[in-house]
């Protein structure tokens, strides 16, 4: 693996990957970002959550000017979501450069978007129906593109959009970059490249078992409201040496860790708001052992190589596949065993076997915890310890003292005595934790062609609702798909007319976006 060091890039630009915690760039990335950089056409063949956004992005905002005042650049995503996820982590990656980027999608108001494109922006990111609309408006134009991206490309052309992006791609003046990425190659992928793409180089990432086999993974299907309960109880039986506890937000961290210390556990947080001397200090206590517990973000995390971590707990599932690898990476390391734990909801369960399917390894599904076990459990570590001491022959300071208590109680009451001293007790706080919104599964494609008959002969093709299909009412009996409920065009390819318990619980709402890293 190379790291981000190696690839010659400019400092801006490797600055905003350090602090994202970025050091080894994925397959994808390695194969294909010194191709995009020398500027030949590619085409990448890659799934979800193998990292093929950094890997056009980082070439891309490479190498704009940010005195540019043009579109020089534009992707091409098959849905709003992704479109908005992309542009995201473009401008995350071009922070410190300072360049401008957009997204444009069916469902938002458009003269928003027209305003917003007033401020110039260097990269445009748009669904193919929403930018043949600006196109016409003459919102957007397309002659000074340098570099187009096509992302998820046989999503686009499944959900129907071959003519839209034909169209848009015969806009771009020839002499540009084209770069094409997707998870399969069918015949019609194949069509589109030889006509849009001059000699491209061909990038594959086949997916392969990613998971460390010295890991044991398994997870537990829990209630938001009863993460904590678990956690506490999965801490107690399992008495980590140390432990990385993985949360979704910068704010989960915080209230995480803040929490765990109420409850007498030595834990700290780690996330992108600290300041780098904070991190230290934290980092510093978790290697020498003052704490045992850190809790931290995906990005606070990466890179992270701290021996002797026995346990990971993905307290919230990660947003990927790729994150999930290098959470639970964080242990197993050296040739020593590690143990991950995963808390996913039951609305969860469809994303946990996504991750199972791109990693290729299945999670094993384990109980909640009980609070017997849990109890048990420290018992159980702290006899071990004892028994340490005991070999070790470390005690003699004491002897005079344990015989004088032994002339005077029962050996097992002073046993037992001691065990409880030692394993200690939570105290009794009532913890609310303010809940994060599950994580759903893609969702699978609708049927672009026919959508439900029900529709389908008086409204035309497409669901009434769907992402992509057509047929709302305002197109009656016209046959064809017309515009939906978002604003892209209509999904088929006719769619030409428009386009105070021990553990507790909590409740609260969802942290917006500004809320990760």
């Amino acid at each position: 693996m190379k790291t981000f060091q190696e690839l010659e890039l400019e400092p801006k630009v490797l600055k905003a990957i350090t602090e994202l915690g970025f050091e080894e760039a994925t397959p994808i990335q390695e194969k294909a970002i010194p191709i995009a950089m020398a500027g030949r056409d590619l085409i990448g063949q890659a799934q979800t959550g193998t990292g093929k956004t950094a890997a056009f992005g980082i070439p891309l905002i490479n190498k704009i000017p940010p005195t540019e005042d043009r579109i020089v650049s534009l992707i091409m995503a098959p849905t709003r979501e992704l479109a908005i996820q992309v542009a995201e982590e473009i401008g995350k990656l071009s922070r410190f450069k300072g360049l401008r980027s957009l997204p444009i999608y069916g469902g938002q108001d458009i003269g928003k978007q027209i305003r917003a494109l007033k401020k110039r922006p260097q990269i445009i990111i748009g669904t193919p129906g929403r930018l043949l609309d600006h196109i016409n408006r003459k919102t957007i134009r397309l002659d000074y593109v340098q570099t187009v991206i096509l992302d998820e490309a046989d999503e686009m052309l499944d959900m129907g959009f071959m003519d839209d992006i034909t169209s848009i791609l015969k806009l771009i003046p020839e002499e540009r970059q084209t770069m094409l990425f997707s998870a399969t190659m069918p015949p019609n992928i194949q069509k589109l490249a030889q006509q849009f793409l001059r000699n491209p180089e061909h990038v594959s990432v086949v997916p392969k078992q990613v998971s460390a086999p010295l890991i044991n993974q398994a997870y537990i299907e829990v209630q938001e409201r009863q993460k904590f309960d678990a956690l506490c109880r999965l801490v107690d039986m399992e008495a980590p040496e140390l432990a990385i506890i993985f949360g979704r937000t910068k704010r989960r961290v915080d209230e995480l860790s803040e929490a765990l210390q109420k409850r007498g556990y030595s834990a700290e947080g780690l996330h992108g708001d600290l300041s780098q001397n904070q991190r230290d200090t934290v980092m510093r206590k978790f290697r020498d052992g003052s704490i045992d517990v850190l809790v931290a973000t995906d990005v606070a995390a990466r890179g992270l190589d701290v021996s002797g971590v026995t346990h990971v707990i993905n307290f919230d599932l990660p947003q990927d596949p790729e994150s999930y690898v290098h959470r639970i990476g964080r242990t197993g390391r050296a040739g020593k065993e590690g143990v991950a734990w995963t808390f996913v909801t039951p609305r969860e369960i469809d994303h946990l076997h996504f991750i199972e399917k791109v990693t290729k390894h299945r999670i094993m599904k384990k109980p909640l915890p009980s609070v017997a076990e849990a109890m048990e459990g420290k018992q159980k570590i702290m006899a071990e310890r004892i028994l340490e001491v005991v070999q070790s022959d470390n005690y003699q300071e004491f002897k005079g003292l344990s015989i004088q208590l032994l002339e005077q109680y029962d050996s097992v009451h002073l046993m037992s005595a001691a065990l409880k001293l030692l394993t200690g007790e939570q105290n009794e706080v009532e913890i609310n934790l303010t809940p994060e919104d599950p994580i759903r599964a893609k969702k699978r494609k609708p049927d672009i062609r026919g959508g439900n008959r029900r529709y389908g002969s008086s409204y035309g093709g497409g669901n009434r609702g769907g992402k992509t299909g057509g047929g709302n009412r305002g197109y009656r009996g016209d046959g064809r798909g017309g515009r939906n409920e978002r604003g892209d065009r209509g999904g088929s390819r006719y769619a030409k007319s428009g386009s105070s318990n021990r553990y507790g619980g909590g409740d609260s709402s969802f942290s917006k976006e500004s809320n990760y890293r």
